[in-house]
């Protein structure tokens, strides 16, 4: 069963914030793709009902490549990527959190698997 917790996190200025219920039991992803290496983003995914944007919708800026199917929202202010939304392989829209960003999360204790990105 997915062990849903909420969590809070944003970009590092403080412009940005939201609130995400996601399982950080089960493994967060490390892609290999290009912006993901360049980033080093460590990946959990939501649903976008479970993603709330509490502040920070007017400094968001959208960076879309490639197939142009997942919106890189990064903050205008500071340039940090800490979410980035699309739609999953069942056509439910979806949310990428960047758990580098969130709040009180220790990042050396969670399962950690890697991804082929590159290849996609």
């Amino acid at each position: 069963m997915a062990e849903l917790k909420t969590y809070t996190g944003g970009c590092h200025c403080g412009k940005v914030r939201y609130e995400v219920k996601a399982d950080l039991s089960a493994p967060v992803g490390a892609c290999n793709c290009s912006i993901c290496s360049k980033t080093g983003s460590l990946l959990a995914f939501a649903p976008a009902d479970q993603f709330t944007l509490l502040s920070g919708g007017d400094v968001l800026t959208d960076y879309q490549f490639n197939k142009k199917v997942i919106h890189h929202n990064f903050c205008s202010v500071c340039g940090i990527r800490s979410f980035a939304r699309g739609t999953g392989p069942d056509g439910r829209e979806m949310c990428a959190i960047n758990v580098r960003c969130l709040d009180d999360v220790d990042v050396g204790a969670l399962k950690i698997t890697q991804f082929d990105g590159k290849s996609l």
